[in-house]
């Protein structure tokens, strides 16, 4: 008897053992079975929740939020012993990379023999990219499930870091439009309006911003956030699931040509490794698949390459369907695409990937140490230190910030000259370094990526490349700088600064503030926002031993006499607030150049703003504007969309910018009248083309020289079809830096020299203006670095790039590249500043 109840209790243990083992999966979870609909953001994190409190091996980390305010999440998978040593196997992980929290700190040397691989699954970067986190619920959930014993094997020797959706915003924004319209039965004709996703689409975040494009540059609250964990961690894989078009099939690793030249030889191993891997499970289920086309690995700021450059191999997985796909589309071959069929594809190579990190666990910890071992003693490329003038200290701490978001170490100052490479002109020369320098060694973790962020060009294996093929920083932020073959170690942890004395003046008749950098924008804007007054003067003058350049803010007490006594006050608090250095004047008298009272001193009016929006525009174009104004300068703007462009009050602004799109009519003639009248329109993009048919504006595209026609080569249509993608490129500007000749003394060149690098996406030049301004242009031999087709360089010469137009009592501002693209163009933002703040007054 006691034998039999002993049996009982311990059937009945078992039985509450396996019951308390249970986890609900997702359909059990959610009420439907995954794939039937889209799953909202809050529902998903509910779920990973619900592990979380189910399972001994998952553990959650809430590590920002969005600009809408939706959390963002990261899940730890591990076994038992791991998921509580995590911080342990952190630590011993960036030590392997030769890598401490604090700097202070000493790093200890760790063996791999007790470490895990840590393995990093991203997905749903792009929001209507929606199948992705839809796959990473079924992930986790097969990677906790206790009745799975091959995904409980791996998690022994590795720890899987998952975040279900990098841009819960975006992905939001497409679940908000599906689910509202979608069919009972969901209509797979793909011309219904369940394919049609409206403008501005799920893809990008809350300001518009490709995420997928901001890893290296981080301008994005939700690329910062993610970053500082990410590089806490610095995973030895990392995947990044995407989709592609719906007569796509699915795309693995190994990628496509042009890799970069800094990528290692295991990086490549193990692409090929994890994609037959990949192949294997697809194979056997007959789903069609590709590999090595299409998608590179160069472009410093993508989810595959980012890692790479940081030790990781890093790989983008695309499946097709992205926004048009719904829950099922008929294809071009006529085949139902499900969105279960897309969760079973990304989920399948989840898990292999998974699989295939476990089984060469030991390789890849070993060679990810080697790695950094090898970027800290004999960091890859000629250059082996690179010095950064500190004469703008404003742009210096803003370089500052983006190196401390990647890890790379810098100081300030030198002990010795070193002949360099000047950025600027080009050439060899002997540099002597400054205190105020700043000084960056190659000896450091984080060569690699600071070799591929620097270098002066990029070298390009193939020219079929996938993004931009230029973005070397010391162009892109505007600072003159040098890169040596020589060894060079800072001397100091913060800049030393020439202290200039400035003469106390009671009740001053001035200040004078430079005007030279972002930071001087927002406190302009701050000043203006307080109806605070504010001159500039056209010309450069000097006053009691201080010089300034045109451009700079003249705060004059006369005309702000509603501050009364607190005019100082006032002025100095947001002077400190934004970091500016005021100079006072005793006078309105000034040594050389214009006095205070002269017309060459102009007051800057109040911009009242509106950027056209909506479905005529570019909505990255439009997002960059919208988040340059809210986030960056937090100045007040106005959209309006192109179809309202008649409902506008022309009367309550002054300042209307479009940005890039297709807009139907800009020969609208309230538009003109206003123009005329003292507005100022600034065209951005390819909207500069489309003013060029409009009557009235000034702006012609430039017309390519005719050949005469007995000099034409014959064969010239003569092509292979094989090398189409190869013959389509020579008309082709992917992203490649030109140094644009720029008329500092006209308000649109205020606060640079007298040139300009510009980041051109196309070969578009237009005439020079008979009657404006060709502030910006572009002559023979100004291309610098990056790939143009051989076709679209000829093209790019002796040209106008930036122009002003005057019209009337009014101004039109012709910006043909895009001076804010994906707001990395730091030097940019100034020539945009200027447009607003400065041309017309």
């Amino acid at each position: 008897m006691k034998k039999i109840s002993f049996l009982i209790l311990l059937f009945l243990s078992t039985v509450f053992n396996v019951a308390a083992q249970k986890i609900q999966s997702p359909s059990e979870f959610l009420g439907y079975k995954l794939g039937d609909q889209f799953t909202p953001h809050h529902r998903v994190v509910d779920y990973y929740k619900y592990l979380s409190t189910v399972s001994k091996h998952i553990k959650l980390q809430e590590y920002g939020k969005t600009n809408e305010g939706r959390p963002l999440i990261l899940a730890y998978i591990a076994s038992e012993n791991n998921i509580n040593r995590l911080e342990e196997i952190r630590k011993n992980n960036l030590s392997l990379a030769g890598i401490s929290d604090q700097a202070s700190a000493p790093i200890a040397k760790t063996k791999t023999a007790d470490q895990p691989v840590i393995v990093w699954l991203s997905y749903n970067v792009h929001g209507n990219e929606s199948v992705s986190t839809e796959a990473s619920l079924q992930t986790v959930y097969e990677l906790l499930n206790p009745a799975n014993q091959e995904t409980k094997s791996w998690l022994n020797n590795t720890v899987v870091l998952i975040d279900p959706c990098l841009n819960p915003d975006g992905r939001e924004r497409y679940v908000n439009f599906y689910n509202p319209i979608k069919n009972l039965i969901p209509d797979a004709l793909p011309f219904t309006r369940e394919h049609m996703e409206p403008w501005p689409g799920g893809r990008a975040n809350h300001y518009y911003f490709d995420l997928n494009r901001d890893w290296a540059w981080q301008s994005q609250v939700e690329s910062q956030q993610r970053l500082a964990v990410y590089n806490k961690w610095l995973p030895q894989v990392h995947v990044d699931f995407h989709e592609q078009g719906v007569d796509e099939p699915y795309y693995f690793a190994p990628a496509a040509e042009p890799y970069h030249e800094v990528i290692s030889a295991w990086q490549r191993e193990f692409q090929t490794i994890i994609g037959k891997n990949n192949a294997r499970y697809f194979d056997a289920k007959a789903w069609l698949y590709f590999t090595k086309e299409r998608f590179d690995l160069l472009y410093p700021s993508y989810g595959d390459t980012y890692p790479i450059y940081n030790g990781s191999v890093g790989m983008t997985f695309e499946q097709g369907g992205s926004g048009r796909a719904g829950l099922a589309i008929i294809t071009a071959e006529g085949d139902t695409l499900t969105l279960k069929d897309r969760i079973d594809h990304h989920f399948t190579s989840g898990l292999s990937t998974v699989e295939a990190s476990s089984k060469y666990a030991d390789r890849a910890l070993s060679e990810f140490s080697n790695y950094f071992v090898k970027s800290k003693t004999s960091p890859p490329g000629e250059y082996k230190s690179y010095i950064l003038r500190g004469d703008n200290p404003e742009k210096l701490k803003t370089l500052s910030t983006l190196l401390k978001r990647n890890g790379i170490d810098f100081g300030y100052g030198a002990s010795k000259s070193v002949q360099a490479f000047n950025y600027f002109t080009g050439k060899n020369e002997s540099v002597k370094v400054s205190k105020s320098d700043m000084v960056i060694s190659a000896y450091q973790a984080k060569s690699v990526l600071l070799k591929v962020l620097f270098e002066p060009n990029t070298f390009v294996s193939d020219s079929a490349t996938y993004d931009i093929t230029a973005w070397s920083l010391p162009y892109a932020h505007g600072i003159q700088a040098f890169a040596s073959k020589e060894s060079l170690n800072p001397l100091l942890s913060s800049p030393e600064r020439e202290t200039k004395s400035i003469n106390k003046v009671e009740n001053a008749t001035a200040y004078v503030a430079n005007w030279n950098s972002v930071t001087d924008v927002k406190f302009l804007g701050d000043l203006l926002k307080r109806n605070i007054k504010v001159r500039f003067s056209e010309i450069a003058f000097e006053s009691a031993g201080n010089r300034f350049d045109a451009g700079s803010l003249i705060i004059t007490r006369n005309g702000n006499l509603a501050l009364g006594a607190n005019f100082e006050n006032v002025i100095y608090d947001l002077a400190k607030k934004n970091g500016i250095d005021l100079v006072p004047m005793a006078s309105g008298f000034v040594d050389k150049g214009a006095d205070l009272g002269s017309d060459k001193v102009r007051l800057i009016k109040k911009p009242k703003v509106v950027v056209i929006g909506g479905e005529a525009t570019s909505s990255l174009a439009f997002g960059e504007i919208w988040h340059f104004f809210e986030q960056q300068i937090n100045y007040p703007v106005s959209i309006v969309r192109s179809q309202d462009l008649n409902r506008i009050d022309w009367s309550e602004i002054n300042v209307l910018i479009l940005p890039s799109g297709n807009y139907a009519d800009l020969s609208n003639e309230k538009l003109i009248q206003w123009v005329r009248g003292g507005g100022k329109l600034i065209a951005m993009g390819n909207a500069v083309s489309q003013l060029a048919e409009v009557k009235g504006f000034d702006i012609k595209i430039k017309e390519e020289a005719k050949k005469d026609e007995k000099g034409l080569d014959p064969y010239k249509f003569i092509k292979t079809y094989e090398n189409r993608e190869r013959e389509s490129i020579l008309n082709n500007t992917p992203g490649a830096i030109y140094k644009i000749d720029l008329d500092n003394s006209h308000p649109l060149g205020f606060g640079f020299p007298n040139f300009y690098y510009s980041l051109k996406l196309d070969d578009q030049v237009y005439q020079y203006l008979n009657e404006g301004w060709n502030v910006g242009v572009v002559k023979k031999n100004n291309y610098v670095t990056g790939f143009v087709g051989a076709e679209a360089k000829k093209k790019t010469v002796d040209g106008l790039i930036f122009g002003v137009q005057d019209m009337g009592n009014g101004s039109v501002v012709y910006l043909s590249d895009d001076p804010l693209f994906r707001s990395f163009w730091e030097s940019g933002k100034l020539l945009f500043s200027n447009a607003v703040f400065m041309v017309g007054n």
